[in-house]
């Protein structure tokens, strides 16, 4: 069995964002020439998330706006009052408890097992940063 554990860093440049990661993704798993197991994507954030999802830009700008809906930014949230890191972000972390941290996709025959309309996306909540991480671990045998 291999396992390897790759660490990717995304920069961000909207507060709410979601940016395909899939070939970058795809790029770890390549690299370890695994035929079947399993890439576990998982956001070392908490406000930031993975998901799969359909690439399809009005779809995307849905997913913005619903975002944005289910827990709007400056509603006098008590986590904001006196910010932890200076950043008043509790709606990010209230959107978070709906979101994933990670995305598990099988492996088989040497191929990521991901559906048509598919793609992996980190979803950013509290931006922009500079150095999101995002961690990929494929794990299998060749």
């Amino acid at each position: 069995m291999r396992f390897h554990c790759e660490s990717l860093i995304i920069p961000t440049e909207a507060s709410i964002q979601i940016i395909d990661v899939s070939e970058r993704v795809r790029g770890v798993f390549e690299h370890c020439a695994v035929r079947n197991g399993q890439v576990t994507v998982t956001s070392a954030h908490t406000t930031a998330f993975v998901a799969l999802n359909e690439r399809e830009p009005k779809l995307q700008q849905d997913m913005l706006e619903f975002l944005t809906e289910v827990a709007p930014p400056g509603r006098g949230y008590r986590h904001d009052l006196d910010p932890v890191d200076g950043r008043p972000n509790a709606h990010s972390h209230l959107i978070g408890l709906f979101m994933n941290a990670s995305e598990t996709i099988l492996v088989s025959d040497g191929k990521l097992l991901l559906g048509e309309w598919q793609s992996v996306f980190f979803i950013e909540l509290d931006g922009p940063r500079e150095t999101r991480k995002l961690r990929v671990q494929v794990a299998g045998e060749s």
